[in-house]
């Protein structure tokens, strides 16, 4: 299995009491730690307003910190999970995604997906279209980004998109371009988009989710004949980590008492319930127990979110010591 690491950037109310000024070095500081250790990736959330609601806490921009943690690391492979299509023009997004993979040496991988969060959407003035229309729309850019970045040109009268030869040079280092992860497990469209472009996808990572969302995306590519077998499932994991369960349950009494002051004693319930009862949850044992299972099933990539990792790094110790050598 290969590991990936969410830095905290803001969205999660992950970076609440540390001045601004002292944010950049925080992220930059655990984007440097996770250079040095097991960890292939690390991973931001492309969001402008913070959940579980907008509050005027931070949220810093996801491709800035991907440019930013390239010239900063040497190593480390740098996503975004994921990115939002309709954010950006696709031709432009090619662009900056390209610009980023030089910047690090390439090392960036395009995270992409329909989006979500409607309030967010609203506010920024995207309006919110139907998931039919955000879906068609990373379909097309989907097809911008692989001939923007094999042929430095792209070229495409789409229902959404329109560019007549977009230029964008330089290449990305990365031969064949930048790898794409199309995120989300919508059965009928985004598995359908993961099956024809993705070499990875992410999806639900739980044993039975997974197992669901790996039939479906098999059979899309049996429809439209591409190897599923060549395409890496992963999955997202919130972690909660401690020697016994009672320091488990310190983990997520933090994170309630860090919250509830900004968001309210309901919406912290509710932050909490993608916690409680999930595979990365729980003491080393019980963590590598859920994930070799999932192992077995096809999870050949974990991405892992501390919502502590701002303050105090032991959980991520932990993990690293007693967790990922029994994994990798």
């Amino acid at each position: 299995m290969r590991f990936g690491l969410f830095v905290p950037q803001g969205w999660r109310l992950d970076l609440v009491g540390i001045d601004p000024a002292e944010q950049w070095p925080v992220m930059r500081d655990l984007a440097l730690r996770a250079d040095r250790g097991p960890w292939e990736s690390i991973w931001v959330y492309d969001h402008f307003h913070t959940v579980p609601e907008p509050t005027d806490e931070a949220t810093h921009e996801a491709w800035t910190l991907v440019s930013a943690f390239g010239a900063v690391t040497d190593r480390v492979r740098l996503g975004q999970m994921c990115t939002a299509m309709s954010y950006r023009n696709p031709a432009y997004l090619a662009k900056v995604a390209a610009t980023a993979d030089i910047i690090s040496g390439g090392r960036v991988e395009m995270g992409i997906g329909g989006g979500w969060y409607e309030q967010e959407w609203r506010a920024y003035g995207y309006g919110f279209p139907s998931a039919g229309e955000r879906l068609r729309r990373l379909d097309e850019g989907v097809q911008i980004f692989k001939q923007a970045w094999t042929t430095g040109k792209a070229t495409l009268d789409g229902k959404h998109y329109q560019v007549d030869g977009a230029i964008v040079r330089p290449l990305p280092l990365q031969e064949g371009g930048i790898p794409l992860w199309i995120a989300g497990g919508g059965e009928k469209v985004t598995l359908k988009i993961a099956a024809k472009y993705a070499q990875y996808t992410n999806f639900d990572g739980t044993p039975e989710g997974f197992a669901h969302k790996s039939r479906i995306l098999r059979e899309h590519c049996a429809d439209v004949g591409t190897d599923f077998d060549a395409i890496v499932r992963s999955a997202n994991y919130n972690v909660a980590i401690g020697r016994t369960e009672a320091e488990v349950q310190d983990r997520l009494d933090a994170l309630r008492a860090r919250l509830e002051p900004i968001v309210g004693a309901e919406k912290a319930d509710g932050a909490l319930s993608a916690f409680r009862g999930m595979p990365a949850v729980g003491t080393p044992e019980q963590i590598v127990e859920n994930l070799t299972a999932l192992q077995k099933q096809g999870l050949e990539y974990a991405i892992f979110y501390f919502p502590e990792a701002a303050y105090d790094t032991t959980g991520i110790e932990l993990l690293e010591k007693e967790v990922l050598p029994h994994l990798a």
